[in-house]
């Protein structure tokens, strides 16, 4: 007979959950909201719990099960528009560590088993927790190589402006597709997370949300005095815009991996340029700046 601890059950299955969910949004280059990564964990271990109590054995039923799926991922991924994908690496992931177990009990492990669709140990809670953490490590390892991959083959390049005495530094990916050019010098241009340059402008002239999306009345309020030079509009197109105007202010000064390359223009994009937040800025070309 075997003998199943609720405490255990329920950690055991919301850290298997919580790791599951966090490998998915990695994988799918989301942001981490770990909190919400949490909670949702919480409810697959209370689930888990459930299943196994007395007159809540329908909750084992297949609809029961899916709606407990979805319920978890929309807790954990509610409002990303990334919520389907990452729902089938979640299932993916789910399946793949399922048949993992499976393997270790057919080669005779007794350690953590998979029955009646949730995990469960007989091992003390302590050695649950520091298995949870060794597995944590692993996949923390695993994605820091593939991050640094990327890096390796410049894809993704750290970024420095400069404008006066103010500088930020932020993570470019190198987008071929980004063909924006300045019409001045003929260099590519920088499109930029307009909210990332904040620290380089003095309050009177630092662009909000209102001038990103309004670029024509924001040039009429900014580029007033000494910064007359400095603002400027850019026409572009786009998919699903034909004809666009993006607000741009020329830094004195762009490092692209500590190199540095001389004034830049840097287009200020109203909305984040990566949906899973991994960079803030495009460039089209790091051997053209």
């Amino acid at each position: 007979m075997t003998i199943i601890y609720v405490d255990t059950l329920f950690l055991l299955n919301g850290v298997i959950d919580y790791l599951l969910l966090l490998a998915a949004a990695r994988l799918a280059g989301e942001p981490l909201l770990r909190w919400r990564f949490a909670l949702g964990g919480a409810l697959g271990g209370m689930y888990a719990v459930a299943i196994f109590l007395p007159g809540l054995g329908f909750l084992a039923h297949p609809l029961c099960r899916l709606a407990s799926l979805v319920l978890m991922l929309v807790t954990a991924y509610g409002g990303s528009r990334r919520l389907l994908r990452q729902g089938l690496l979640f299932v993916a992931l789910t399946c793949a560590l399922g048949g993992g177990v499976v393997a270790i009990g057919l080669l005779g492990g007794t350690g953590l088993a998979l029955g009646n669709g949730v995990f469960y140990s007989a091992l003390d809670i302590k050695v649950v927790l520091l298995s949870a953490a060794v597995c944590y490590g692993v996949i923390t390892l695993v994605f820091q190589r593939i991050g640094r991959h990327s890096a390796t083959d410049r894809e993704l390049v750290p970024l420095r402006l400069r404008l006066g005495r103010e500088q930020v530094v932020l993570t470019a990916l190198v987008d071929t597709g980004n063909t924006l050019t300045d019409p001045a010098s003929g260099r590519p241009v920088v499109v930029a997370e307009g909210d990332r340059l904040g620290p380089l402008f003095p309050p009177d002239h630092r662009p909000g949300p209102a001038d990103l999306t309004d670029p024509s009345s924001a040039l009429t309020r900014l580029g007033t005095g000494e910064w007359k030079a400095r603002f400027r509009l850019l026409p572009y197109r786009s998919v699903g815009v034909e004809r666009g105007l993006l607000l741009c202010v020329r830094a004195d000064s762009l490092e692209l991996d500590g190199q540095g390359r001389g004034p830049a223009l840097v287009a200020l994009s109203p909305t984040p340029v990566s949906d899973g937040g991994g960079y803030q800025a495009l460039i089209g070309s790091v051997d053209g700046m």
